[in-house]
């Protein structure tokens, strides 16, 4: 449920409350200076005391790196967090009562804050109780995997919280439950009991698992992380569900310890798994986080560049056939932005196969760090993957290859970029001939320029004009989109599609709007959430999942849906008229001689195919 909007009382309540220097002196060492206060800047590495604080204006500065603002500005730049959600922690911390712009949802924003902070301490008793049992007998087969297999020392377990499910089937629901008294209600919606499906009762969701605590940003645990220890059980790893407070496709794991880190050496580093997280931060690279078994999305890429000034984030994947899969469908989901520059993103697979962990076991962190140095920029890796195993001098496998980096490079919008890709690829093509690099770089910018040109081409489509057969997929995606993101239009797209009998002509497309129509009423965070589980377990959903997110572009878009619905409308109905009018063509053709003869359309009736009418 989405925050109701905060009383403006409330706001200027808790800003008049909330006093700078105390909420500030909890992230930096202050010292009094004159009227004022003076230390390290949190925004930045900085050497000497630039930062500034002033009680009587309650406003902070950095004369080095110019940060600055009042006490909400702050608890906002350095926890990457919203406004509501500053203004609603300091209302509590400071116990000034919150009203909002709705008074009758007030009621119900004060459940919801009770709600999550319940949940918050069910987890943290539940992280506490799974670490003892780890150092109880029954864990002794987990705690060796840290300390055998994994080679984890005591420091890096207790860092990370590490601990251990008992395998009864209602051994954490005993203790929550029975002993704690916590209602069973609370607990199951924090992720940690399922219920029964036959009979009564409930059962634990982890048992005889590995547990690895998942925590928020303000490092507090807000899911776990379960991983088997016998190769028997599957999954091998299983996550909390989406609760209140956890959602995976909006997580990355570790990402509470990289941040200062990310910032300090200004690039954040994603890693496949848990492991692969805690043994490079254990090896002293803390810039490591991982996603959680859902695909790395711009929503996360987005997360990472808070903290890093020239925007680098690094894919390190496993180098195997289902890393370069995971890496292939991240660059996916963030293509645009890379395209655009947004983010620098670069993507290292580590020799022989290895992942971080195994690496790690034979190698110093200072040979990783030599890696990380020299990754390939996304566009390079993705065309080495192209003519990765390609004979280039087989004409079929030179044409297949030509084809996929014509398609690439024609999304490059800066033109310089674009010819010095243009060459790098003639480089590749011409097979050490240097005499054939001047032609085939000739060959490959024309074919570039025609791509980009061309309406069928990938290059950019206008988000409103959808008059051409070639854009029908663009128009369908935008008319998906709009339904999506914004709710309030919901009834306008679907009320179009159904009072002029529309289509959709492309599978995935039916198959999400399919999808959908069964969810018209869900907020769009909670539908796209909700979309995202499912997109692992439907191939066509999964060609979809660009549409889950909104850039620049269709940000405006959406903002002006109706005209959109309208643009998109038409489209679809062109295309209907069109195949009605082929339909009733390819008929009267196959008809007999004795028929045409006798049943040959009028004109009148010609006229009516060609509008798309019925001559009926």
């Amino acid at each position: 449920m989405p925050t109701p909007r905060l009383h403006p009382d409330t706001i200027a309540a808790v800003r008049d409350r909330a006093d700078i220097v105390d909420i500030v002196s909890e992230q930096v060492v202050l010292k009094k200076q004159g009227k004022d206060y003076v230390g390290l800047c949190p925004f930045h590495d900085d050497k000497s005391p630039s930062f500034s604080v002033s009680p009587s204006k309650q406003f902070y500065y950095c004369f080095s790196c110019g940060a600055g603002g009042n006490a909400y500005k702050f608890l906002m730049e350095l926890g990457q967090r919203s406004f509501s959600d500053v203004v609603l922690e300091l209302a509590k911390r400071y116990q000034v009562p919150v009203k909002t712009l709705e008074p009758e949802k007030r009621q119900e924003l004060q459940r919801q804050l009770t709600l999550r902070e319940q949940l918050y301490e069910i987890l943290a008793v539940t992280t506490s109780f799974y670490e003892h049992a780890l150092r109880q007998p029954d864990g002794a087969q987990a705690l060796t995997y840290l300390t055998a297999k994994r080679g984890l020392v005591d420091e890096t377990i207790q860092r990370f919280q590490l601990g251990y499910a008992p395998g009864g089937w209602q051994t954490l629901y005993g203790y929550l439950v029975d002993q704690k008294k916590y209602p069973v209600a609370l607990v199951e919606q924090a992720g940690l009991v399922v219920p029964r499906t036959s009979g009564s009762g409930y059962y634990d969701r982890f048992r005889d698992r590995l547990m690895i605590p998942i925590h928020d940003s303000r490092g507090r645990v807000i899911g776990f992380g379960g991983r088997a220890l016998s190769d028997a059980d599957q999954p091998k790893y299983l996550n909390s569900p989406d609760t209140e407070l956890f959602d995976k496709g909006q997580t990355l794991y570790g990402l509470d310890k990289a941040r200062a880190a990310i910032a300090k050496e200004d690039r954040a580093v994603v890693v496949e798994g848990y492991f692969d997280v805690i043994a490079l931060h254990a090896a002293g690279s803390e810039t490591a986080v991982a996603s959680l078994g859902t695909a790395f999305n711009a929503n996360q890429v987005r997360q990472l560049l808070r903290y890093t000034e020239s925007k680098q984030v690094i894919l390190n994947f496993d180098a195997d056939a289902a890393g370069v899969k995971a890496a292939q469908r991240a660059i996916g989901e963030v293509e645009a932005m890379a395209y655009r520059g947004d983010v620098q993103l670069r993507v290292l697979n580590i020799p022989d196969g290895k992942d971080p962990d195994e690496y790690l076991q034979n190698y110093p962190i200072e040979a990783y760090y030599g890696l990380l140095d020299t990754a390939p920029l996304w566009i390079d890796w993705q065309i080495q993957q192209i003519v990765q195993g390609r004979d280039l001098s087989q004409a079929d496998q030179f044409q297949n290859s030509s084809q996929e980096i014509v398609a690439l490079l024609s999304e490059i919008a800066n033109a310089d970029t674009r010819t010095h890709y243009v060459r790098q690829c003639a480089e590749l093509f011409s097979n050490g001939d240097g005499r054939l690099v001047p032609l085939l770089a000739e060959n490959l910018m024309v074919q570039v320029r025609r791509q980009r040109r061309s309406p069928q081409g990938s290059g950019p489509r206008p988000s409103l004009s959808f008059t051409q057969t070639s854009t029908l997929e663009a128009a369908e995606a935008a008319l998906l989109r709009v339904f999506i993101h914004s709710a309030e239009h919901r009834t306008e797209v679907l009320d179009m599609l159904e009072s002029r009998d529309l289509q959709f002509s492309f599978s995935h497309h039916r198959s999400l709007w399919q999808t959908l129509r069964a969810q018209r009423d869900a907020q769009p965070d909670e539908l796209i959430g909700w979309l995202r589980d499912r997109t692992a377990e439907s191939p066509a959903l999964a060609q979809t999942q660009h549409l889950f997110y909104l850039d620049e572009k269709t940000h405006r878009d959406v903002l002006r849906s109706p005209l959109v619905i309208r643009a998109a409308a038409a489209c679809l109905e062109q295309t209907l008229c069109e195949k009605r009018y082929r339909h009733f063509l390819q008929l009267w053709s196959e008809g007999d001689n004795a028929k045409r003869q006798s049943n040959r359309p009028t004109t009148k009736v010609k006229s009516m195919l060609k509008s798309g009418g019925s001559p009926n």
